[in-house]
């Protein structure tokens, strides 16, 4: 479908009615198989991939606002067989992830089928692109790259959401002065004015701390970030996501992005649909809870 065909979204085809955010993201691949062989029950093929993202979508869509899949594993499945309600948008993971088997995301790039003119985003409301932001040799690269997906999203007339991850260079590392959020805060400035439809942002201190310390973190990162962001759940144990994501939507944020503190202790289960009804709806609900009550609608970030 050409961008001709097509009217450009605004956030509201992937927020809640009030403007706040309360999306799933299942888009993992390699990940997603080592989280289940963790899990004692092997890495499975294809089918199993899809198989469990699609139970994922049909138990979780109902209540999300936005759900994000990758081309490979589920896209066609949740498309041909309408998993998704009218009032969840459907998101796009549109980067090329460069993974060994059991080991995590060491780069990545746009993933060149769903760059191409020619693919198919009928039903598509965003895309996502993940971004690994280093103190290295390739960071204007890193932003040329980011600068790319944003002007592709017009191009194809959706939206683009933007998720930096920060990664420690071996030197920093080695010299001992990695601070992770610092990192955070120096992304969002140099990445967020680029303007991406929505950023996705790292919550600060990995979720943890007092809930006043957390939420003037919270507070600073949404004084670097430009325009609405959203936080992701990766690096902040589960538990603690709920107050994450709390102290992160009084410090500004318009909701979350989130896989893992939803649904990872579901994966490897033998009855896929009752532990996602039993453990993950409930989880979700209580975020939307929290998003609704606290998030900054994305028209007023």
């Amino acid at each position: 479908m050409t961008g001709s065909e097509r009217a450009t979204p605004t956030l509201d085809a992937i927020a809640r009615p009030a403007g706040g955010f309360a999306m799933v993201a299942m888009d993992q691949r390699e990940s997603l198989r080592t989280m289940f062989a963790e899990a004692g029950a092997g890495r499975p093929d294809h089918d199993g991939m899809v198989a469990f993202k699609t139970a994922v979508a049909r138990a979780l869509g109902p209540l999300a606002s936005g759900f994000l899949i990758d081309r490979t594993t589920g896209l066609d499945e949740i498309r041909r067989d309408g998993l998704l309600p009218a009032g969840c948008g459907l998101i796009l993971a549109a980067d090329a992830l460069d993974q060994e088997p059991g080991q995590p995301v060491e780069d990545t790039g746009l993933d060149e089928v769903v760059a191409a003119p020619q693919f198919d985003l009928t039903g598509v409301r965003a895309i996502k692109l993940l971004l690994l932001w280093r103190r290295d040799a390739r960071r204007e690269q890193r932003v040329e790259l980011a600068r790319r997906f944003i002007g592709l999203a017009a191009e194809r007339d959706v939206l683009s959401v933007l998720e930096p991850v920060v990664r420690a260079t071996p030197e920093e590392l080695s010299a001992g002065r990695w601070d992770q959020d610092a990192a955070i805060l120096e992304a969002a400035r140099e990445l967020s004015p680029l303007r991406p439809s929505l950023y996705k942002a790292q919550v600060p201190r990995q979720g943890r701390g007092t809930t006043g310390e957390l939420r003037r973190a919270c507070e600073d990162l949404g004084s670097a970030v430009t325009g609405p962001w959203v936080v992701l759940s990766q690096g902040v144990h589960r538990d603690d996501f709920l107050g994450a994501v709390r102290a992160a939507c009084q410090g500004g944020a318009s909701g979350f992005l989130a896989g893992r503190a939803l649904w990872s202790d579901v994966v490897g289960r033998p009855d896929v649909d009752r532990a996602l009804a039993e453990v993950s709806v409930p989880r979700l609900e209580r975020l939307v809870e929290v998003v609704d009550r606290e998030a900054t609608p994305w028209r007023k970030a």
